[in-house]
């Protein structure tokens, strides 16, 4: 155990700590920023199987950030090479890499883990974990980085879910590529995500879940609450998967044709959101079946359902184009 004795030495973990660490199973949904720090760390501290999700591939633009890569990684899978460097840091530990995006098409299939982690940075895939972990009491750990400032939660398993603290669109749209992020403030989120981990397998007094702290990094500074009594909406809008579509349903494309010359969906309309006045005018009369909203995040759709969806006599699902 000399690997660990440096941390089995504080009262919080000892050997029974330890045990429980080597006995956990932690799903990582998202190798980037985020997992670039909670990954070494919770593979180091002996957990005894991680499972890595990510369907991406490493780019250029990611290494500022994205600490687990070096230049000659680019090109290669995110899920594959972190799982190859959390092995070269503990070789006592099982280490899975699925290279893939988790959506809502396979959220069911992979999601089997005492806890997750979403280090996706993605409304679509955010709200589709919390969904399902919400439903299988599930403990979720989520971080969000944006600029110079983020946060990251504990939510859903004995805690309300990421619905109950924001059940409301965000405001803005903006992502990583259009507003920028530094390195530092992704490093101290993931970091958080990994403490507020191991304080959930290891039982402390003040529990993760049901937390909510927000960095900001322009000061270095901290703020944080308890949702713990959050209540959960009445109605939502689900995310949805272009695998999951049918012929009953009435899909809308609302991206620009600059933004992807090919419809998500064969049998899709496109109609451009910032022409989109009204879903009374393309209701078909009558018209009952489901309307599956799509755009690049979903942020768009979610927008969309929310101003309109008592003009719509059916369900409204959102489909994110970059979590398929």
């Amino acid at each position: 155990m000399r690997r660990y004795e440096r941390q089995m030495i504080l009262p919080i973990i000892g050997t029974c700590g330890q045990d429980r660490l080597a006995d956990a199973h932690i799903l990582i949904i998202g190798a980037g920023g985020l997992a670039a720090t909670s990954l070494p760390l919770l593979a180091g501290a002996g957990i005894g199987r991680l499972t890595i999700m990510d369907g991406d591939q490493i780019e250029l633009s990611n290494l500022h950030r994205q600490t687990l890569f070096n230049e000659n990684c680019i090109g290669r899978s995110k899920a594959e090479v972190a799982a190859e460097q959390c092995r070269a840091l503990n070789s006592e530990i099982v280490i899975d890499s699925i290279p893939q995006n988790l959506s809502p098409a396979n959220v069911s299939q992979y999601t089997k883990a005492d806890l997750i982690l979403d280090c996706a940075d993605s409304y679509a895939v955010s709200y589709t974990l919390s969904d399902f972990c919400l439903a299988n009491k599930v403990p979720l750990i989520s971080a969000s980085a944006l600029g110079l400032s983020g946060y990251v939660g504990g939510f859903c398993g004995s805690a309300p879910s990421l619905r109950a603290v924001f059940p409301q669109a965000p405001e803005s749209g903006a992502s990583c590529s259009t507003s920028g992020v530094l390195g530092p403030l992704v490093s101290v989120l993931g970091a958080m995500q990994a403490q507020m981990a191991f304080n959930h397998l290891l039982a402390i007094d003040s529990p993760p879940l049901g937390c909510l702290i927000r960095y900001d990094g322009l000061d270095c500074t901290t703020s944080s609450f308890r949702f713990d009594d959050a209540t959960e909406p009445q109605s939502y809008f689900r995310f949805s998967a272009p695998d999951l579509l049918s012929d009953s349903d009435f899909i809308v494309d609302l991206r620009e044709i600059t933004e992807s010359i090919n419809l998500i969906d064969p049998r899709a309309q496109r109609i451009p959101a910032r022409e989109l006045t009204s879903l009374r005018d393309i209701s078909p009369k009558g018209c009952s079946r489901r309307l599956a909203l799509c755009c690049a995040t979903g942020l768009r759709a979610w927008r969309i359902a929310e101003r309109f969806h008592n003009q719509w006599p059916g369900d409204i699902v959102l489909v994110a184009a970059s979590a398929s």
